[in-house]
């Protein structure tokens, strides 16, 4: 399995990562992260990983995953290619209920704009899960419609399907080379949908199944730090099911300042204008801390039939693609659990400017996935495989 969680307004840089000179296995762990030191031989931080195109310092969800350059196509203000979640998605969501699961507070029924940290392949934000309530029924909740009514339901969305990619193909008659490859990139999100109705379709009559822990129904009260914590707590449940095999989290940023008191919203604190900014900004970051050591211990805690633990499958990461304020340099990085089969417990500061791609490829081969590359990487980070 991998996660991915995102903060997209960095960290409390100064006091987050541990000294530069203080390399290897047995490096000081930084207060911030001092929640974590139960579990310091099974994390690894980074240094000097960042993203050689990232050029917009307001975005940083945005090409945490991939790595992507903004203005590589001519003439366009905004480009984005397939995360790394996504790839990984390719061949793992195949066996599984869902291809992936993305958590982000900030999408609605509506969609959402240049936030999400999950792209598909036409570099496309994938909607979100807007709250903890949805995820839940999203995995546990039994369809109450009749199976007819919904084998139904699919067929007419296939029907109206079929009808859209019929009166788009006459469209393509007389058209410009630039509105063909519109039309084809159109294409591409129906043949999305297609397989997206077919996953439903197989699904149909194989009903949910529920972990060995009864897991309630989160409250639609929860915001910031508890629904964090709930969401890691589901996450769990839906590894313990196979209901998914992929996991993104673009974490909340205002409501968890909030539920931490802080009275700043997440940007304002990014910027470190005075010591209650500085202060709040390591609370926040110890939180975060805090609550991962408890996501840690439930997939330490929760077994497989063979006896290892869900831990030792899973490639957890944390990070951001901002240091802080608006810097892009030194992406904060921490990645935790045996799915890749990293060396863990080590604080390794890589050369400067070393691509954040490489871990993400180095994610991908460890996990399975057979990629010759990834966005902007020039190779693995052999250390991770090296004891």
């Amino acid at each position: 399995r991998m996660v991915f969680l995102g903060s997209g307004f960095g960290v409390a840089a100064s006091e987050w990562y541990p000294d530069v000179n203080d390399t290897g296995y047995d490096y000081e762990l930084p207060e911030l992260l001092s929640p974590l030191a139960k579990y310091k031989q099974d994390i690894t931080l980074f240094q000097n990983l960042e993203h050689a195109n990232s050029k917009d310092g307001h975005s940083g969800s945005t090409f945490w995953l991939t790595g992507a350059d903004r203005y590589a196509i001519p003439g366009q203000s905004f480009n984005n290619t397939i995360s790394v979640d996504q790839v990984a998605a390719a061949q793992f969501g195949l066996e599984t209920r869902y291809t992936s699961l993305h958590m982000d507070p900030g999408s609605d029924l509506t969609g959402h704009g240049p936030g999400s940290i999950s792209w598909n392949r036409q570099g496309k934000p994938i909607l979100g899960l807007p709250h903890p309530v949805a995820l839940y029924h999203k995995l546990f909740s039994s369809d109450t419609l009749p199976l007819e009514q919904r084998q139904a339901l699919l067929a007419d969305e296939r029907s109206a399907l079929d009808t859209v990619l019929e009166n788009a193909k006459s469209m393509k008659k007389g058209l410009t080379k630039t509105d063909i490859d519109k039309v084809d990139e159109y294409f591409d999100s129906i043949r999305e949908i297609e397989v997206r109705i077919a996953k439903d379709e197989q699904w149909l009559t194989v009903p949910k199944k529920h972990p060995t822990q009864n897991i309630k129904e989160p409250a639609p009260s929860l915001e910031g730090a508890p629904a964090v914590e709930m969401v890691y707590d589901l996450m769990v449940a839906a590894m313990q099911v196979d209901a998914s095999r992929v996991f993104t989290y673009r974490l909340p940023s205002d409501s968890f300042c909030e539920s931490i008191g802080s009275s700043y919203t997440a940007h304002n604190l990014s910027h470190h204008n005075g010591p209650d900014t500085i202060r709040d900004s390591k609370l926040r970051d110890q939180t975060h801390a805090k609550l991962i050591a408890g996501f840690i211990d439930r997939l330490k805690k929760t077994k497989e039939a063979d006896g290892s633990s869900l831990f030792d499958h899973v490639t957890l990461t944390f990070g951001s693609n901002l240091r802080l304020t608006h810097s892009l340099n030194n992406c904060p990085t921490l990645v935790a659990g045996g799915g890749a089969g990293f060396k863990h417990g080590r604080h390794l500061v890589m050369e400067n400017k070393t691509p954040l791609c490489n871990l993400w490829l180095s994610a991908l081969r460890g996990s399975g996935v057979q990629v010759d590359t990834f966005g902007d990487a020039n190779g693995v980070i052999n250390e991770l495989f090296e004891a």
